[in-house]
């Protein structure tokens, strides 16, 4: 499953405390590969490694953002090589994994078209920001597939039993607006605005407290799955910790005296 582009299909810059991720298979409007998708996970390793980084931007090179899995590269593999559980396995869970679980706040940039895997993935970052020409497109169904990169888990979440089925039931594409309106995404925004805004808002992540954005995503993404009395308890757990730390301790600091906290590094 070898790139014959010499160009990365992952370019990593960074932008002061932020780290833009920019998938970059122009020409398959980002399809995703192996070598893709193990590149975004050494990218969330680095980022994570590095106390400097304080939130990631995610986009897409060209006119959309992500057409989904590289069908036409899948069909070239010998039938031995096709194993589509194991592809999902080894390349595309543990890019979810570290998504879900970055201490990093996550900001997807949606250009153009997110397809199949690629809706799912811009999906699963903590704030979805799309130009107003995006649309998202749950195709699985158009090629006898099911959803899959978390969209059965994601959608249903999202906008509800109803429209998750019908999203993926009849793949019918949805304007940006629409998703703003569905409580999809965030926000759409005019496309000539779409990374301005993007960074706009990862910026305004990386200046809060690193250890408390780090907690409230630990505490929302765990909210699914607990019943009240569960979350209660991870609740009053993680308050515990966060009113231990001196990010508390100088934001209470500074609200008394009517300054700009001072955040401590990202650890």
């Amino acid at each position: 499953m070898a790139e014959t582009s010499s160009a990365p299909s992952l370019l990593v810059e960074r932008r002061g405390a932020v780290a833009l991720f920019t998938l970059n298979r122009p020409s398959r409007i980002n399809a995703f590969t192996p070598e893709l998708l193990a590149a975004l996970a050494a990218a969330f390793d680095a980022a994570e490694a590095d106390a400097t980084v304080r939130a990631i931007v995610i986009t897409g090179a060209g006119r959309g953002f992500c057409s989904g899995q590289d069908i036409g590269l899948i069909a070239t593999l010998p039938p031995e090589e096709r194993d589509v559980g194991r592809i999902l396995r080894e390349f595309y869970e543990p890019v979810i994994a570290r998504m879900r679980a970055s201490p990093l706040p996550v900001v997807t940039a949606v250009n153009g078209v997110a397809a199949g895997a690629g809706a799912n993935f811009a999906l699963l970052a903590d704030i979805v920001v799309a130009g107003r020409s995006a649309e998202f497109v749950e195709a699985f169904v158009k090629i006898g597939l099911v959803p899959d990169v978390a969209g059965s888990w994601t959608l249903p979440r999202l906008v509800g039993a109803a429209r998750a089925k019908a999203l993926a039931l009849l793949a019918e594409p949805i304007k940006a607006e629409t998703a703003e309106g569905w409580g999809l995404i965030w926000k759409a925004v005019d496309d000539d605005r779409l990374l301005d805004e993007a960074f706009a808002i990862a910026e305004r992540l990386a200046g809060q407290s690193a250890s408390a954005t780090a907690l409230t995503k630990r505490l929302l993404n765990a909210s699914p799955g607990n019943d009240l009395e569960a979350q209660l308890a991870l609740e009053r757990e993680l308050q515990t910790e966060a009113a231990a730390s001196p990010d508390h301790a100088e934001g209470v600091r500074a609200f008394m005296e009517k300054r700009p906290p001072a955040w401590s590094e990202r650890s």
